[in-house]
């Protein structure tokens, strides 16, 4: 912890954001960028939970909920903004919005997983080499994947009532914390089916409250405490929690002021050192930032997680197209490279299945990080961190480096490897087989030999610096 605060203390609390490499694609639509600014935290209990959660690495995320079913984006075609209406007359041809809004809320009578199994889950995610987990408690929609209190509008109140695991939630959070990760949930500070926030009575023409919180204020105030109502049953009722990701950052002060230092405060009575990542909203709740579906284009030097779908939607869709193993290794090796951690997001189908194809990639994934986690599980950046297709991570003591080369899809290994800086001292050796490799040093390019007879794979080497 001394190390911890020292490091901090020589900090300045706000630090500019790098320019950030926009990786979307259309199909996504709306994306959260990042806050121009970081604060870091001031408790010793938060720094502390936050710098395991960045031994941490890579994190698996889960959409799930009623959009599920039909196989369609979550909540955004309920927003009647420009950029969505096109989305919901694609989903529902010649509906009205009053009617699509009835025919989405629906989906909840119909909703009904019945091959759910959340220690499959666990097990399949913790075989792939993931360590943290963060999963959807509520979207923007408003229907909660936990048994809430204060709404009817759950997973736990429709078909799947009488479900073995009908309280989604509170067994997808044991059955990873069975298996060792770190627990995240997600929570949708916007809820558009809760009437004081879309009064039913007028039109929702954006994301905003759809009538004016500073004339009603009773209105809003009972939204502020139907929101710290919630987030309370989750730190209370669901065991140890480890991370409140808040989506929705438009919702701040001070047009839509929902207490959230208030929420935080008492959170972090039931959960101590409780990290909260508030999106795009810079100050003492956002303790880490969320770059969406994007890859910063250089190192930052403050805790930060790069959210990114394995497919081309965030919630199932029945006509995926999936990002290779290939691409998610070289890309956890890029991120961590650049000082931050992986979340990569998985759709599970409305029967509560993870599809084959998904399986196949994570497996091989899990293959690899078997075999050279090392350079990425628990490391720290290192000045120089890249040279072409190559990344440098290191050792939180700093006496130990790695180099990962991220092989491009479907190319064949080179009989070489090169980079620039980083000099080895003494022996080079290959992950891949545990032996040293023979290598060169001069005028500041180091080439590698690579030995015959290779898996066709990203591959990372260790060495001590000069």
């Amino acid at each position: 912890m001394k190390k911890i605060l020292s490091l901090i203390a020589g900090v300045s609390l706000s630090m500019a954001v790098h320019a950030q490499e926009n990786l979307v694609s259309k199909e996504h639509g709306f994306v959260h960028g990042t806050s121009k600014e970081y604060v870091w935290p001031t408790e010793p209990e938060v720094l502390e939970k936050l710098d395991q959660w960045q031994d941490q690495k890579f994190g698996i995320m889960f959409h799930w909920g009623v959009y599920s079913v039909p196989g369609i984006s979550e909540s955004w075609a309920l927003c009647s903004e420009d950029k969505f209406t096109a989305r919901r007359k694609r989903i529902l041809p010649g509906a009205t919005y009053g009617d699509f809004k009835k025919w989405y809320w629906g989906l909840a009578d119909s909703f009904n997983p019945t091959k759910f199994e959340p220690s499959e889950w666990a097990a399949i995610m913790k075989d792939a080499g993931f360590k943290y987990l963060i999963f959807t408690t509520k979207h923007h929609d408003g229907f909660c994947m936990f048994d809430s209190k204060y709404t009817d509008y759950s997973i736990a109140k429709g078909p799947y009532k009488n479900g073995k695991y009908s309280n989604v939630a509170y067994h997808v959070f044991d059955a990873f914390r069975q298996q060792g990760f770190m627990i995240g949930a997600y929570f949708s500070k916007p809820d558009w089916h809760c009437e004081d926030y879309w009064d039913p009575y007028l039109s929702t023409p954006t994301r905003n409250p759809n009538y004016n919180t500073k004339k009603q204020p009773e209105k809003w105030a009972k939204f502020q405490q139907f929101t710290a109502n919630q987030i309370d049953e989750l730190m209370s009722d669901y065991g140890k929690i480890d991370i409140l990701w808040l989506d929705g950052g438009w919702v701040k002060k001070p047009q839509q002021d929902i207490k959230l230092d208030k929420i935080v405060a008492n959170a972090r009575k039931k959960q101590p050192g409780l990290i909260v990542a508030d999106r795009t909203i810079p100050g003492q709740n956002e303790n880490y930032q969320t770059p969406e579906l994007r890859v910063p284009k250089t190192q930052l030097d403050h805790p930060w997680e790069s959210n990114i779908t394995i497919s081309n939607s965030w919630g199932w869709n029945p006509k995926p197209k999936f990002k290779s193993a290939e691409w998610i290794i070289n890309t956890l090796a890029e991120i961590t490279a650049k000082g931050g951690n992986f979340v990569l997001n998985v759709g599970p189908t409305g029967e509560g299945v993870i599809e084959e194809e998904v399986i196949k990639r994570l497996k091989q994934v899990g293959r690899w990080l078997k075999t050279n986690g090392t350079a990425i599980y628990a490391t720290r950046t290192t000045p120089i961190y890249n040279s072409g297709n190559v990344w440098f991570t290191a050792n939180k003591d700093k006496k130990t480096l790695y180099a990962i080369y991220a092989l491009p899809e479907g190319e064949e290994l080179p009989a070489t490897i090169e980079w620039e800086g980083n000099k080895p001292k003494g022996k080079v050796t290959l992950l891949q087989t545990g032996k040293q490799v023979k290598y060169t040093s001069k005028d500041g390019k180091v080439t590698v030999t690579l030995p015959k007879g290779l898996k066709k794979e990203a591959l990372a080497f260790s060495f001590k610096m000069k």
